[in-house]
């Protein structure tokens, strides 16, 4: 049975808007000055364990805008794996392997979790992470918190957000950046 692990770049104050700067956001690329090998083996390992991406369209429009001309390792993996979308909008999707989820979230959601195989990365998205944290649906949240507070900018959780969740694993990386695995709380 496939995960759903909701994967992202957060400041301390939850900010996960243009991480790399490509949105032009006021703060954009804000996570640049600690990128390290850590977290690079990081993201590296969670893509290669995983069997396929589940975007949102803002997303999934800013992917297949720059993943399909990159040929690295990560790339490539990007490139072949499929990718499920969420929107009711786009009705073209010109990078390789995906497809647009039809009906409702949940719904589809779970047919993707019957699935055998690794897990389904959601990353960035932050509409549909809000969703799926919200039905219930995130297996396990990843995240990397950079000691950097934006002030203002989409956030990863909504007004409306309450989940408990374990923390399972934690690192500190030189450069402050802290990479956290969460599970949702134990039911006891």
């Amino acid at each position: 049975m496939a995960r759903i692990v909701v994967t992202e770049f957060v400041s301390l104050d939850g900010v996960m808007e243009d991480p790399g700067g490509a949105e032009k956001y006021e703060h954009g690329g804000w996570t640049m000055p600690y990128w390290n090998d850590e977290i690079a083996k990081f993201k590296l390992d969670e893509l290669m364990a995983s069997n396929g991406l589940l975007l949102g369209r803002v997303t999934y429009e800013g992917f297949a805008a720059a993943w399909p001309s990159m040929t690295d390792v990560f790339a490539d993996r990007m490139n072949s794996m499929p990718k499920y979308v969420v929107s009711s909008t786009l009705d073209t999707l010109s990078w390789n392997n995906s497809r647009r989820l039809d009906g409702d979230l949940a719904t589809e959601v779970a047919g993707l979790r019957e699935q055998p195989g690794g897990d389904i990365l959601v990353a960035g998205s932050a509409s549909v992470a809000r969703q799926l944290l919200h039905l219930g649906l995130v297996d396990e949240l990843r995240l990397v918190v950079y000691p950097v507070v934006l002030g203002a900018g989409k956030r990863l959780y909504g007004e409306d957000s309450y989940t408990k969740l374990d923390l399972v694993e934690n690192k500190t990386t030189p450069t402050g950046a802290v990479l956290m695995v969460y599970r949702p709380a134990s039911q006891s």
